[in-house]
């Protein structure tokens, strides 16, 4: 297979609108495509490459871990996995680490997690609060936050118990709480990126972390492009007063 010759037709479904642009190689931020044009990769593949390309110590170590095992499987011990976890833990404050290939795939798991926690208290029909930017709503996993109403058809049918508050508005949260009782987590982005750079205020996310303990509620936070050391230091609310469950 020729990488540097696009083709002509393409059996990929189309679920992308992709721009008439194909990537040959790149080296740290720039990014070179098959016509020989550079750009500076301001994308990153979508909070993927945040190394930057053909990094020095990232290579060496792909090529090596590729060159011993690509995969075994969770059925079997994996000491190095289990170093990264213990590392992750240490940086976050957080107690374990569920490794997986995805952010969207991290998202259905918290929220999984969350409707086993409300079943486990009795709840046959548990809700979670959100204030979720479309970008991962927008995907389709068995359970997801539904998007905003502007990306979404109108005939489209979105799993039930979500219940939508806006972002930074406290209030609105406490009038949520009392309007539905089947609430079990609150779950949101801390910078939703979706539609402008929209942080959550330091305030507001400790006062979710007050009222989640007062009613005994989870609260979920999605840093898969905001955390990870993305701004600055750690994860978002590292030191604030607002860690997760």
């Amino acid at each position: 297979m020729n990488p540097e010759a696009p083709a002509a037709s393409s059996h990929l479904m189309p679920t992308y609108g992709r721009l008439p642009v194909a990537m040959s190689h790149g080296q740290g931020c720039w990014v070179w495509d098959v016509k020989g044009r550079r750009y500076l990769d301001a994308l990153a593949g979508i909070a993927v490459n945040t190394l930057g390309h053909n990094h020095p110590r990232l290579v060496p170590a792909l090529q090596e871990q590729v060159s011993r095992l690509i995969h075994t499987s969770n059925y079997y011990q994996s000491p190095l996995q289990e170093q990264l976890a213990d590392e992750l833990c240490k940086l976050s404050g957080l107690s374990n680490v569920f490794f997986c290939n995805s952010g969207l795939e991290a998202n259905e798991a918290a929220i999984k997690v969350a409707r086993k926690f409300g079943h486990d208290r009795g709840n046959t029909a548990p809700e979670s609060w959100s204030s979720r930017a479309p970008f991962m709503a927008a995907r389709s996993p068995p359970c997801r936050p539904p998007p905003t109403p502007s990306c979404r058809p109108a005939s489209a049918r979105w799993v039930p118990g979500f219940v939508r508050v806006k972002l930074n508005d406290i209030a609105a949260v406490e009038a949520a709480l009392a309007a539905h009782p089947k609430l079990t987590a609150i779950f949101l982005e801390t910078i939703q990126g979706e539609g402008g750079i929209n942080p959550a205020r330091i305030e507001f996310l400790q006062a979710l972390r007050r009222l989640c303990d007062a009613h005994d509620l989870l609260l979920i936070l999605d840093e898969v492009q905001c955390g990870i050391a993305a701004p600055a230091s750690g994860l978002r609310t590292s030191g604030r007063a607002s860690s997760p469950t």
